[in-house]
């Protein structure tokens, strides 16, 4: 497989980040909904919310390092298969999905430093807060933040159908493709 893309297929490199980012965007999605349900006195309290953050600020590296790449490594045309409203429909979810994701990201910055406090990185390094003053800050950026994650995989589920409707129904190479075949 080659590291970059061609005109026909994805590389490594963003077969390898595209899943990436899919798994660590479920596994964040379970994560923030399972530290909802937790008490003071659970365990997990401090520890869930300190891991959703760090990982967080690691896709937002990542989500940036794949950003830099679709620049330096641009993705395969369309198939020759795919209609105009395959290729528009496409190429907004995908802009959707990226908008979403950093929307997300900027959301939970703000829920995490409303009180003043930096957001520590696996204990390696702090984030600093610089916006702290917004009236609500915590409850509005909340909100904020778990709608657009619901929406996000909303997204994600329209995704994964359009995949699947061209892997199954077109018997197209669209599946494959980001499976580096």
């Amino acid at each position: 497989m080659r590291i970059r893309n061609d005109r026909e297929r994805y590389g490594l490199v963003a077969v390898l980040l595209h899943w990436l980012v899919a798994l660590t965007v479920f596994g964040l999605f379970g994560l923030g909904l399972w530290m909802t349900s937790l008490t003071y006195y659970d365990a997990w309290y401090r520890q869930g919310p300190a891991l959703h953050k760090s990982i967080g600020v690691v896709l937002f590296v990542v989500m940036l390092a794949r950003l830099a790449w679709r620049l330096y490594s641009p993705p395969p045309a369309p198939l020759a298969s795919h209609t105009p409203l395959e290729r528009r429909t496409a190429y907004l979810v995908h802009g959707l999905l990226y908008l979403l994701l950093f929307a997300i990201m900027a959301s939970g910055y703000l829920i995490s430093t409303a009180d003043g406090r930096a957001v520590e990185v696996f204990g390696l390094f702090s984030i600093p807060a610089t916006i702290t003053a917004l009236p609500r800050q915590e409850d509005i950026a909340g909100a904020v933040h778990l709608t657009l994650a619901i929406t996000l995989m909303a997204l994600v589920l329209l995704h994964i159908a359009g995949a699947l409707k061209h892997h199954f129904i077109d018997r197209d190479r669209t599946l494959k493709r980001m499976l580096g075949r």
